[in-house]
């Protein structure tokens, strides 16, 4: 039996659906920073003797999770002949850069699929599940649907948009200020916040600044604290030329025309790192879908800037209000994820 370490085997019991979709979800995870702008996918395939297999999606132009799963298998000479797949997402059905998942799944005689979720794609959007069925594989799709859905949002908003799914980070003292008088903001908020933000560029294709932000404080905006791929830079406004985000892709037009061409070019997830001028720029557009909110204990107090430049509403009723996704500690900041 092939187990990756820290991997828990799923208990047999009348749920066990679900416990090896949860497995196929946590598998998924591995595929978060490398499959891009192929979804990161997760899949388990168990044998008619109970042994099982699971495999992601590999980097683009690699193996599905799907095919992944399957090939771990057959390396370890397991009888898949009456074998269940678990997949997060809808197996594919088209060419693309790789053959159909569904031919090989039909091929290595699995006679049951379970599904988290349908595959949005238009090439895929049911064919999937067609093919398999026409192929003699019953399908089930439904298993652990929310929360498959949740870890493949970006993914889901791209197909659903055409557009990058938008995370603006903002670090602020606990009475939402960003800086002091005289501009400085280094640092407001701790390491272990600072860490973060890495994660997100690395959970990114790309990241977006500012050419006042560059100006002020010359970021690299690379991944450097954690594991993972820097994500492409791209600063709305004149950059200069020796300033550390370069290579980068400068922008003068429209939010909406930048959104589209990094959709267009395989962005799924746009991290927005920026001044309190271009953070209301995105969020007045209602271009954010996410905001990360990194909260120090601390006060700064005064007519300090605020994360949202401008005049702000002009009666309580115009309050834009969100959904408070999540809160927890990162060190001794809050981390309060608001989405819309």
């Amino acid at each position: 039996m092939q187990q990756q370490a820290g991997e828990v085997t799923p208990t047999m019991t009348n749920t066990q659906d679900e416990d090896w979709m949860a497995l196929a979800i946590a598998v998924a995870e591995r595929a978060r920073r490398r499959s891009a702008p192929n979804p990161w996918v997760g899949a388990v395939v168990v044998t008619p003797n109970g042994q099982y297999f699971s495999g992601a999606t590999g980097a683009l132009g690699g193996p599905h999770a799907e095919v992944a799963a399957l090939a771990a298998a057959c390396a370890a000479g397991a009888e898949l002949a009456g074998a269940t797949l678990y997949s997060t997402l809808e197996p594919c059905s088209h060419h693309g850069r790789t053959p159909p998942c569904t031919d090989s799944i039909l091929a290595a005689g699995v006679r049951r699929a379970v599904v988290g979720i349908e595959d949005p794609d238009p090439r895929v959007s049911g064919r999937g599940f067609a093919q398999l069925r026409d192929g003699g594989c019953a399908v089930e799709c439904g298993v652990r649907a929310v929360e498959v859905a949740a870890q493949l949002r970006p993914y889901l908003h791209h197909r659903a948009t055409g557009r990058p799914y938008v995370v603006l980070k903002l670090a602020a003292t606990l009475d939402g200020r960003i800086a002091a008088r005289d501009g400085s903001s280094q640092w407001i908020t701790s390491p272990q916040a600072r860490q973060r933000v890495h994660e997100l560029r690395a959970d990114s294709q790309a990241v977006c600044t500012g050419a006042g932000t560059v100006r002020a404080d010359d970021p690299e905006l690379t991944v450097r604290h954690v594991d993972g791929p820097d994500p492409r830079r791209v600063v709305v406004g004149a950059v200069p030329a020796n300033a550390k985000v370069h290579p980068c892709l400068e922008w003068d037009g429209p939010l909406e025309q930048l959104l589209d061409r990094l959709g267009a070019e395989g962005v799924l997830q746009l991290l927005v790192e920026a001044g309190p001028r271009l953070a209301a720029s995105f969020h007045h557009a209602g271009l954010v879908s996410r905001y990360v909110l990194h909260l120090a204990p601390a006060f700064a107090g005064g007519d300090t800037p605020g994360m949202f430049a401008g005049e702000g509403i002009g009666t309580i009723s115009d309050l834009w209000r969100g959904r408070v996704a999540s809160v927890s500690a990162l060190g001794p900041d809050l981390e309060v994820v608001v989405e819309r």
